[in-house]
């Protein structure tokens, strides 16, 4: 894994005239190594790939990231141990992630590691990540399978007179009980009104009859995340809500089956877009489509009307166009999808048929 994915961080080194890259995200740091540590740096050079830790994963990180000199720091200075290890390797141009680092940390960053240059190279690791092979695509529909079975169990939890929060708590409770290390993201567990909320997360409302109630969720499994959105009905849907429903299911389904490689976010976006604006309902569509899934919930590339990136094979996306209606409620169905040679699999199998509870 890690040979691979460092192999084509010195290619990217070499495109943009780097000599190393200093890494300092924790989930890149994952990313390279293999190792789920809280602490530690990843350098990695035109000969040799670092991993720099303290004393609580010595034993861990060799393990874990077999493919990586494993250093122990805080016996001394981690900047000094850096500084030696890129005079060892004649860097001169040393790439840093300086979207993630904070100014003062750039200035301590600097000063420390004269006379060597630091050079911006924000988004190397991340284009990378883009891409999932195999092992991460077999996670990632682990992950996917997770929230399904969790959507399962809440038709037969979900009642009238129960409050979001303790459904939320419920839906949580099931994940991490089959295999979640966490959720991928705080829960959207709203209902009624506030399912025109697109990011309404649990609160102390209590659901309903008569309501629209839309969940948001997914499992963080092994370090990837999924991404699932359902929306139900508690008791029987009116005319209105019914309608809703059936047009945000035709924009999606429609989505589905004619996104494809080749296609720029843009064009992707207007798939689903299209098709609620005919319905009059355009204005009431106010997110994107799609966006990225991997490691972190929101990743490059989005399903947006302002992309212009091209989808290509091994991309992964969500899938969730929604329409919110304010003092009335809301839809949104979402599945995640793996970009193929052809089209799309999805990860995410729950029904999208209207659940009636």
């Amino acid at each position: 894994m890690a040979n691979q994915r460092v192999s084509k961080v010195r290619e990217a080194l070499l495109e943009r005239h780097l000599d190393g890259l200093l890494v300092t995200s924790p989930i890149n740091r994952r990313y390279l190594t293999g190792f789920t540590g809280s602490s530690g740096y990843v350098l990695i050079t035109a000969e040799k790939a670092y991993l720099l830790t303290d004393f609580r994963y010595m034993t861990q990180a060799p393990q874990q990231a077999v493919d990586f000199e494993v250093i122990e720091e805080h016996r001394q200075d981690t900047l000094a141990i850096i500084q030696g290890l890129l005079e060892a390797g004649k860097v001169k141009r040393l790439g840093f992630e300086n979207e993630l680092m904070s100014y003062s940390a750039y200035v301590k960053y600097s000063e420390a590691l004269k006379p060597f240059e630091l050079v911006p190279a924000s988004g190397l690791v991340e284009e990378i990540r883009v891409f999932k092979d195999e092992e991460e695509l077999t996670i990632m529909k682990e992950a996917a399978d997770v929230a399904d079975r969790a959507f399962l169990h809440m038709l037969d939890v979900i009642k009238p007179g129960m409050t979001e929060l303790d459904g939320a708590l419920e839906m949580e409770f099931f994940m991490r009980k089959n295999g979640a290390s966490a959720t991928s993201f705080d829960t959207i567990f709203a209902s009624g009104e506030r399912s025109a909320l697109p990011h309404g997360v649990a609160s102390p409302k209590v659901v309903g009859t008569g309501e629209l109630l839309t969940m948001d969720f997914g499992a963080l499994l092994k370090g990837y995340c999924s991404d699932i959105t359902r929306t139900v009905m508690v008791g029987k849907p009116n005319e209105k809500q019914q309608e809703i429903y059936n047009i945000v299911l035709e924009a999606q389904l429609h989505t589905l089956e004619h996104l494809r490689p080749g296609m720029t976010g843009r064009e992707a976006d207007a798939l689903a877009r299209d098709v609620i604006t005919r319905y009059g309902y355009g204005e009431q569509f106010g997110h994107s489509t799609g966006h990225g899934l991997g490691m972190e919930v929101h990743e490059a590339p989005n399903l947006s009307k302002l992309s212009d990136t091209v989808l290509k094979p091994g991309m992964v996306v969500t899938v969730e166009p929604g329409i919110y209606i304010p003092d009335f409620g809301g839809v949104r169905i979402e599945d995640d999808v793996v970009i193929t040679e052809t089209g799309v699999r999805r990860l995410t199998e729950s029904t999208k048929e209207l659940m009636i509870l």
